[in-house]
């Protein structure tokens, strides 16, 4: 559990009964009840428990790549159990898939989340390093995956951030083949082609909008624009060491009429349409610092209250607030829930 101030000082802010406070914990934001269980039993050794889990989630894209996630994250830490999977069953398509996102986890990991003026050589060297082995386990899970499977294909996506191995074209189009609107597959592509990497911001914003336009209403990369904007505006405007003038001009940007339009279509849009199974809580993150960036206090309410009491932070609070992710969220949380930040919240 993640608390910024004491409780009394949360008292003292509210004037009166506790709220339910955002707590950041990953393992109490899985919103899966059957994760829940089978993280714990995949962690004593039973890993044909979450070769099920994955099973069951059968062609729903979204959901396979939630519990293949997850269990990459217990892999990461504790792979015993993966080891006797892969044992036992060394051409399972699934287990390969976890084990190259545990090794792409690890490269992150050994990098660190500091810029680049602020990463040591030996970090970065360990981040390519673990970065291609990564890409060689992602080409095998890619040779065992079923014929309609997207999800190796974003994994191969993910390790081109340390990696020379693959094509990018050629990856992200036979990803988009299997799953034209996948969510993850285009997050990978837009980033890796923003120009914070290794293209530019029109290349971004393309492949954001071209999914955009083209998936269903309800469906989570219909959102997409929302990230492309805020690689756009921390690009241009908080790059570097933070100042306030940073936060300012930032919500000067989603402020211009056209980025507006766009953004609340894209929003109108998600809430027209079934989302599905899979969890919402990346997109919901999102939209919650949009409302925020243009002061939309009762929108940014409703938008955190949707997202609970155990959330993850994205990344882009401690972009333009200049702060810890999980410190902007909840002082974001208390402006939204029409509260002071109270003693020691900044």
């Amino acid at each position: 559990m993640f608390l910024f101030t004491p409780r009394f000082a949360i008292r003292y802010a509210f004037g009166g009964e506790m709220p339910e406070m955002p707590e950041f914990d990953p393992e109490l934001a899985l919103t899966d009840p059957i994760l829940r269980a089978v993280r714990e039993q995949v962690r004593v050794g039973n890993w044909r428990a979450g070769k099920k889990a994955i099973e069951d989630a059968d062609a729903d894209w979204p959901v396979r790549r939630v519990r293949l996630s997850v269990l990459a994250d217990v892999a990461e830490q504790d792979d015993m159990w993966l080891r006797a999977w892969l044992e036992a069953e060394p051409s399972d398509p699934d287990a390969a898939l976890i084990e190259a996102m545990a090794v792409h986890g690890r490269a992150g990991t050994a990098r660190g989340g500091a810029s680049a003026a602020d990463t040591s050589e030996e970090q970065f060297a360990e981040f390519h390093r673990l970065s291609a082995s990564a890409a060689q386990l992602a080409q095998r899970a890619i040779d065992l995956a079923g014929p309609a499977d997207p999800v190796p294909f974003e994994v191969m996506l993910s390790t081109m951030f340390g990696s020379t191995r693959g094509s990018f074209e050629r990856v992200f189009a036979e990803g988009r083949r299997r799953d034209p609107h996948n969510l993850h597959l285009h997050l990978q592509a837009l980033t890796l082609r923003c120009e914070k990497w290794y293209g530019s911001h029109e290349e971004m914003f393309t492949i954001a909008r071209d999914v955009a336009m083209a998936a269903p209403p309800g469906h989570r990369s219909v959102l997409l624009p929302l990230t492309a904007h805020f690689e756009y505006a921390l690009r241009e405007f908080a790059w570097g060491a933070f100042h306030r003038k940073q936060l300012t001009q930032t919500r000067k940007y989603f402020l211009r009429p056209e980025v507006r339009q766009e953004l609340e279509q894209c929003i109108v849009k998600f809430r027209a349409g079934p989302h599905g199974a899979a969890p919402l809580g990346i997109v919901l993150d999102w939209m919650a610092t949009y409302y925020c960036l243009t002061q939309q206090r009762a929108q940014a309410k409703a938008v955190f209250d949707e997202l609970g009491q155990h959330v993850t932070a994205g990344v882009q609070w401690g972009w333009f607030w200049g702060s810890g992710e999980e410190h902007a969220y909840f002082k974001n949380w208390l402006w939204a829930n029409g509260r002071p930040p109270g003693p020691g919240v900044r």
